[in-house]
């Protein structure tokens, strides 16, 4: 502790009385899931009004004092991994509040008042749901009101519903969005949105289900992340602005998950010269995919999982040249090593999942990677 910067690690037992110099404090960050820690936020609350920055993630408290409302100064409260279930109704009175992070915590709802927070910056709100083994992830539901947040550059996750997507035009200083629950029927005006938001670098929309047929029509020219999860519409690759040359300028990290695409892909998205980040998962549903030359020249990161009709798989010398990581998993039909693999020179990562044992064989035989590869064997 500096005087007005507190870091704590783990705390032996419960704060019940102010330390000396609390009142100083502008900053407090927790590093540890240490129960007698949640002991201290009250003490916060009524002592250290002047507080500024307040960093709680991982802490199993369930409940946030309604005195957080008095912290006027405070600019950053995180709360990312918590066992918090809801807000306080206080929470509107923190006017300076430029960033709430309460990604995997147990929040599902907001109380109305949040829309009153006008400078907010950074909004991150995932819902993750732990079943047996696997995980859910879902976005929240803000109230009525989501337009007054025009300040908003970071929105992580929004559930896609017609009054919040009523509202999200008026947005237009945003640089993140991610959007869950989406349909087709929302796709026109999210794209209508979308158009408004000059400044946006990072996409990500997740379909309601693998029936929902996702289709925007928008040009984005600083957009550099761009992830789809869902179905996507025939003939998009070709028509929709966001993979054209000219609209995917600065696009440098692609990810299509569950697309459903009939036709190769590669030769529409090979447009996208500055990609870094390819990934393909459930994403195409033909036989062979083939990586010509002079293509994908800037890719480092190739990643292909969940193409159970893949087979055949070629790289032409001069396609991928500065590639260095190739992962692929759990492409059941796949038997053989692609053909053209030895001409990606720079390769220094290569990692297999559920192959056969003739893929491993002649994996061995190609020498290819040297050491630098793993590998699962097919059951």
């Amino acid at each position: 502790m500096d005087g007005r910067r507190l870091v704590l690690h783990k705390l032996e037992k419960d704060i019940e009385q102010p330390f000396s110099n609390m009142h100083q404090l502008r900053t407090v960050i927790t590093l540890g899931d240490s129960k007698s820690s949640c002991t201290l936020l009250p003490l916060l609350c009524t002592t250290s009004r002047y507080m500024t920055v307040l960093q709680l993630s991982g802490l199993p408290m369930e409940k946030i004092p309604d005195a957080i409302g008095d912290l006027f100064n405070l600019c950053h409260l995180g709360l990312r991994g918590s066992k918090v279930k809801m807000l306080p109704k206080t929470i509107e009175n923190l006017s300076n509040l430029l960033t709430l992070d309460l990604y995997e915590s147990d929040i599902h709802k907001f109380p109305s008042g949040i829309v009153k927070l006008k400078k907010l910056r950074h909004l991150f709100a995932v819902i993750v749901i732990h079943r047996e083994g696997n995980f859910s992830k879902y976005g929240v539901r803000i109230p009525n009101g989501l337009g007054n947040l025009t300040n908003l550059q970071t929105l992580q996750a929004l559930e896609a519903q017609d009054e919040s997507l009523r509202h999200l035009v008026e947005l237009r200083q945003m640089r993140s969005l991610r959007l869950w629950n989406v349909k087709g029927i929302y796709c026109g005006r999210i794209s209508e949105s979308l158009g408004q938001m000059r400044y946006l670098s990072s996409l990500d929309l997740n379909a309601s289900d693998d029936s929902e047929v996702l289709l925007l029509n928008v040009c984005l020219p600083n957009l550099q992340k761009l992830r789809l999860m869902g179905r996507l519409a025939e003939g998009v690759l070709d028509e929709s602005p966001l993979f054209q040359a000219d609209g995917g300028q600065n696009l440098y990290s692609l990810s299509l998950l569950w697309s459903q695409l009939r036709e190769d892909p590669l030769q529409s998205l090979s447009r996208l010269s500055n990609l870094t980040y390819l990934q393909f998962t459930g994403a195409y549903n033909g036989e062979q995919l083939a990586f010509l030359t002079g293509w994908f020249p800037k890719l480092k990161i190739l990643y292909l999982g969940g193409l159970p009709n893949l087979s055949r798989l070629e790289i032409q010398q001069g396609a991928m040249e500065s590639l260095e990581a190739l992962c692929l998993h759990n492409l059941s039909s796949m038997t053989k090593v692609p053909a053209g693999i030895e001409f990606l020179m720079p390769l220094q990562y290569l990692n297999f999942r559920e192959i056969t044992i003739d893929f491993l064989a002649e994996l061995r035989r190609s020498a290819i990677g040297g050491d630098r590869w793993w590998y699962t064997l097919r059951d």
